[in-house]
């Protein structure tokens, strides 16, 4: 099943049409012509099955001949991860979080971050097309950067996890995890989090866990606990 996405449609939609760049994809690549059946998403847990009326390569015009809406996770997790120095090490977290199943990402700039900027159009665009590509229609929440601090100090949700490297006593991944509970789970920059922001975290009640016993690049760190929590709630 190849996926296509529109953000505007839900189950009250009876026809709409894709972009002219969208359009162009459906009619000259891949080559669909009228009565044929795409498949779409909103990104909110729905499934259309919609059929060609118009096969235009400027304006693809379909019908919703029926939907589906698709169970959503019993539990939410965030994870908070400072961007990488290199932009394509964290595009790459990104796509493979949204495959596996991730439901918020927070940009989080630390003390010891080399990148304090994001291009968030740019990693919007990557998750939507990890979204379509794993045939997943919750779409995934990427928020603005915020600083280490701002994050901590908000309101978070479920059970509030760190990992960081220093040597000080930490709970494993698995004996702090419950099924079907939110979690939301700050993983730091190269340089790892500073010791003033391990002792602010623990202040808001985040607990210190062990991702393992070798040292993680960030992003594998994101995708490790990304998984272990994906993988526990099976």
């Amino acid at each position: 099943m190849q996926l296509f996405y529109n953000p505007n449609i839900d189950e009250q939609t009876e026809n709409f049409f894709f972009d002219k760049e969208e359009s162009k994809h459906i009619i000259k690549v891949l080559r669909k012509r009228d009565g044929d059946i795409l498949f779409v998403t909103n990104g909110l847990g729905f499934l259309f099955e919609c059929e060609i009326t118009l096969a235009s390569d400027n304006k693809c015009t379909v019908k919703i001949n029926s939907f589906e809406k698709k169970a959503a996770s019993k539990f939410h997790l965030h994870l908070a991860v400072a961007p990488t120095k290199m932009n394509d090490r964290y595009e790459w977290f990104l796509e493979k979080a949204t495959e596996i199943g991730i439901q918020e990402i927070t940009p989080i700039i630390c003390d010891r971050s080399e990148r304090k900027v994001i291009n968030k159009e740019r990693f919007d665009k990557i998750i939507l097309s990890a979204l379509k590509q794993s045939n997943e229609v919750y779409l995934p929440k990427l928020n603005e950067a915020v600083t280490f601090k701002e994050f901590v100090n908000q309101k978070n949700n479920g059970t509030l996890l760190i990992a960081h490297c220093e040597e000080t006593d930490k709970k494993t991944l698995k004996s702090v995890l419950k099924t079907n509970e939110d979690i939301t789970f700050l993983i730091g920059p190269e340089g790892d989090f500073s010791v003033k922001e391990i002792e602010l975290a623990l202040e808001n009640n985040f607990i210190p866990v062990s991702l393992g016993n070798t040292r993680l690049r960030t992003e594998t760190a994101a995708i490790v606990a990304c998984h272990s929590v994906v993988f526990f709630n099976e």
